[in-house]
């Protein structure tokens, strides 16, 4: 059986390792996914960035709060913090922006066909 503990050691025994990966493919992940909003690039495109984005600033999130189980709180640890947070916050509004986008170009082009 997995364990959490043993999951939030591995975590914090390896953190250079994992955020040496985690923070470019935050940042990657999201500015991919902003590139594809921009070139209007069909939904199931935008869902799928969307969504390993999303994962992988969930699991920030997750290695910070095992920081912050031990008591570690430090600059570090809110620039990771915020750096997630963000890039899952811009992840949800380009998928809002898309939604409401479609639904008022549907509505236009019924209007004006």
């Amino acid at each position: 059986m997995l364990d959490f503990y043993t999951l939030a050691e591995i975590s914090r025994n390896n953190c250079t390792a994992i955020c040496a990966f985690l923070v470019p493919a935050n940042l990657l992940a999201t500015l991919f996914t902003i590139i594809l909003l921009i070139f209007h690039r069909p939904p199931v495109q935008l869902w799928l960035s969307t969504g390993i984005a999303s994962i992988f600033a969930c699991v920030m999130i997750l290695h910070v709060y095992t920081w912050f189980m031990v008591g570690v709180v430090m600059l570090p640890t809110y620039i990771l913090l915020s750096l997630a947070v963000t890039c899952l916050l811009i992840n949800v509004m380009v998928l809002v922006w898309r939604s409401n986008s479609l639904q008022l170009f549907s509505l236009w082009s019924r209007n004006n066909g």
